[in-house]
């Protein structure tokens, strides 16, 4: 059957209500020319949408979508104004499909379903939120898969810097990567398998910086995987991650990052003593096992809260930890180097030293000999530089640069700690076993 086409090139002014498009099934709305909605003009389109290559629509009124939406020209609104609002209404027992080659920009959009959870918004189109994204019900599903044309994801949400969103619940969120761009402090409204589970990350002052996340649930084959876990930790939440990453932006600074817990995801174990014992970790991809970030809890809003600014990303989730292993400042200290290559305690580590650069690391040999000394320890935290491997360095007592026996060595650490009541020097001794061999 042929289809029927609406084209279009015109401004739609000053209280103007239209409905273009039967509910006849093959009846497309295509937009060739220039398209401009006014600001309190409504246009509903109740057919497939189509802004072709050609055309040029810019939204500073209201349009309502109530079937599939293709955006493969220019899409925007006027950026001085604040008025201009696209919703997207999923009314039939179908996904409703928004897609196209060419990005989009919205200032306020809203997703409203009135079908139960198993349809969503297939989103297969990069979009740019200005304004407000209202989740009013409905779940966003975001299409990762390649474009071929772009070279880019199929889909992508980016939240502009004041940019935010509303009424984010179990019955509407985003599942797959959401990016944000700014400075501000931002709540990654993402979750998966009908489940919201935000992430948090704190204002890093920095216009330019470029933060995306993801939520994954119940992916039993990542923590088959990834259960390595380092010394301090004593059990990790198995059921849930979050993807968080900092992209290549202009500048680039680091934040504070949020996680919270949830009787329906979070394991029972994890939760006797969340105050006392619940950390973020993170998988560290060069160790090859999770390591401990910290955690401030607030048991009012069951969120856990990094110390300090988060200095790599990746995988992340909750754990127990041995709080007996935990010095002040989150400082857990591993007793054993095999500098061997195979990515395991290959140097002395000491989590968190980073955070307190004005430190001294010191290890002596049983005969009370120091082999190693240096200040300002692991200072890039990822074990590149300034570490103890296996060798004597610094200002030492014997031949610089020697390869050490295997055995069993000891250690001083100092640190300056500060927190609310002030400065201290805090030191810490104890065994090192070395093997070398």
């Amino acid at each position: 059957m042929k289809k029927n086409y609406l084209h279009t090139s015109c401004i739609l002014g000053y209280l103007l209500l239209l409905s273009f498009g039967s509910k006849a099934q093959n009846t497309v709305f295509l937009n060739k020319g220039i398209l401009q909605i006014k600001n309190q003009t409504i246009l509903s389109s109740y057919s497939n949408f189509i802004n072709d290559t050609k055309g040029y629509l810019i939204n500073d009124g209201e349009l309502y979508y109530h079937e599939t939406f293709t955006n493969e020209g220019i899409f925007s609104f006027t950026k001085r104004l604040t008025s201009g609002k696209v919703s997207f209404l999923l009314e039939n027992a179908k996904n409703q499909v928004i897609q196209g080659n060419s990005s989009i920009e919205f200032n306020h959009i809203l997703f409203k379903s009135q079908q139960p959870k198993d349809y969503f918004f297939d989103l297969k189109s990069n979009i740019e939120i200005w304004g407000e994204l209202d989740f009013n019900q409905g779940i966003i599903k975001v299409d990762s898969t390649a474009n071929d044309e772009t070279k880019l994801t199929k889909g992508m949400i980016s939240f502009m810097e004041n940019s935010s969103h509303t009424n984010a619940s179990d019955l509407g969120f985003i599942e797959g990567q959401v990016e944000k761009i700014g400075a501000k402090e931002f709540v990654f409204p993402i979750g998966d398998k009908g489940i919201l589970r935000p992430v948090k990350i704190g204002a890093s002052g920095v216009n330019d910086n470029i933060f995306q996340a993801k939520y994954t649930l119940d992916d039993n084959e990542f923590f088959t995987k990834n259960a390595a876990t380092s010394g301090g930790i004593n059990q990790v939440n198995n059921r849930e991650y979050w993807i968080v990453l900092r992209g290549k932006g202009k500048a680039e600074k680091d934040i504070k990052l949020t996680l919270s817990w949830d009787d329906n995801t979070t394991p029972a174990a994890l939760l006797k003593d969340p105050e006392m014992e619940l950390h973020i970790v993170r998988w560290d991809e060069k160790q090859q096992l999770w390591v401990d970030e910290g955690g401030v809890v607030d048991m009012s809003t069951k969120e856990v809260t990094t110390i300090s600014t988060v200095k790599n990303y990746g995988y992340f989730t909750l754990a127990t930890v041995k709080k007996d292993w935990i010095l002040d400042g989150n400082i857990v200290i591993y007793n054993l180097v095999t500098p061997n290559g195979d990515g395991k305690n290959d140097y002395f580590i000491i989590d968190n030293i980073n955070r307190y650069p004005n430190n001294r690391v010191e290890i002596y040999n049983r005969w009370g000999v120091r082999v190693y000394e240096t200040t300002n320890y692991d200072s890039l935290g990822d074990g590149s530089s300034n570490v103890f491997t296996g060798y004597a360095e610094g200002k030492v007592k014997m031949d610089k640069g020697k390869k050490l026996p295997s055995g069993t060595y000891y250690y001083v650490i100092t640190y300056e700690y500060k927190d609310d009541n002030g400065s201290r020097m805090i030191k810490k001794a104890a065994n090192l076993h070395l093997e070398t061999n």
